[in-house]
Order: C-alpha cells, then sequence, then structure tokens
C-alpha cells in the first residue's frame, strides 16, 4: 500500500508541473493553482505516507525541522511567499522559476504532512493541519474575491483566471487539510477509546 501510495504521489507531481507550464495566457494563474494543490494537498500526502518510517521520511532525518508547528510555518511561508504578485510574475515571465517553485511547493508539503503522519505528533498533526486548513482557505478566498486582477495586466480574463484559481485553492486546499484534520482527529480519538483505563 505504500509503494502505491509513493508512486502515485510522484507521478501525480509531474501532471500539476505539466497543467501549470501548459496552462498560459488567459488561464496561466488557473493552471498554477492546480499544480500548487497537486504538489501540496495530493501529491506530498501521498509521498509522505510512501516513506514514513524510511530512511527517506524527512519526520526521521530532520526531526527539529519537521515538528508539526515548524513544519506548517515553512509551507505557510513557501505558499504565501509564492503568492506575492512580483514572485509570481516572475514565475510566469521566467519559466525556469517554475521549477524552483513547483519544488519548494513539494518540499513543504512533504514536509509538513510528515510531520502530521508521525506517531509521536499525533495531536499537534491535528492542529498543524486545521491552523493549515485555515490559511489556505483565507489565501483562496483573498485571491478570488479580490476587486482586481493581483497577477495580470488587467481585464475581464485576468479576473476571471484569477477568480477561478482562488476557488481551486478553497475546494482543493482547503479540503485537503481540513479532511487530513478530522481523519486524524479521529483515529486519535478512537485511540485514546481503545487505551485501558
Amino acid at each position: 500500500m505504500r509503494r502505491g501510495a509513493l508512486a502515485a504521489g510522484l507521478a501525480l507531481f509531474p501532471l500539476g508541473w505539466a497543467a501549470s507550464s501548459v496552462t498560459v495566457g488567459a488561464w496561466a494563474m488557473t493552471g498554477h493553482m492546480v499544480a500548487h494543490m497537486i504538489a501540496v494537498a495530493v501529491a506530498a500526502p501521498l509521498v509522505a505516507f510512501g516513506v514514513q518510517g524510511t530512511r527517506a521520511d524527512p519526520a526521521g532525518r530532520w526531526p527539529r525541522a519537521a515538528t508539526p508547528s515548524a513544519a506548517a510555518l515553512i509551507e505557510a511561508i513557501v505558499v504565501w511567499g509564492w503568492h506575492v504578485p512580483a514572485l509570481r510574475r516572475l514565475v510566469h515571465d521566467h519559466p525556469g522559476w517554475l521549477v524552483v517553485e513547483q519544488a519548494s511547493f513539494l518540499a513543504a508539503g512533504l514536509l509538513l504532512w510528515a510531520a502530521v503522519l508521525a506517531p509521536r505528533h499525533r495531536m499537534a498533526g491535528v492542529g498543524a493541519l486545521l491552523v493549515t486548513s485555515m490559511h489556505m482557505t483565507l489565501l483562496g478566498a483573498l485571491i478570488g474575491l479580490a476587486p482586481r486582477p493581483l497577477y495580470g495586466h488587467g481585464g475581464v480574463a485576468a479576473l476571471a483566471d484569477q477568480q477561478v484559481a482562488g476557488v481551486v485553492m478553497l475546494l482543493i486546499g482547503g479540503i485537503a487539510y481540513l479532511v487530513g484534520g478530522l481523519v486524524m482527529l479521529g483515529r486519535l480519538l478512537q485511540h485514546r477509546g481503545e487505551a485501558p483505563a
């Protein structure tokens, strides 16, 4: 099961990269957001589950950085940083930066999911995922509800693209982390209920 998750996560990451690189012009921001969400909310948890407990597990290799709170902070800085209009423009205008952007999304997502999946961090992991869900939802709402294009040169098409991108972040990002946090909370409560009195 872990090998299948790892293979799926590694296969999905290039799919997101392709989505980001082929959607140009009117839908460039939406393509970017699809790629971003595939990296942090789909590929990263699959890869983290696939490498859990192995030598490649970030939670085992870097225990100080792979605490849920530290990993959530790193992931938030990476996500919010790449959505600053100047950095978004840099990636759009210089495709070589797409590699750096997408790799940093995957690395930050992998670090976070590895940290929250580590058995020693179950309760803190729940909190980190729920906080991440909230900041993803907030960023998605800010992008989607902005009254003017933040990432384009204006026009109805740029604003529509940005609105769809915000919805993609709200739906995939917010929901993935919320569901992950709730599943972990359910398992934690079940484990505590089964513990001998």
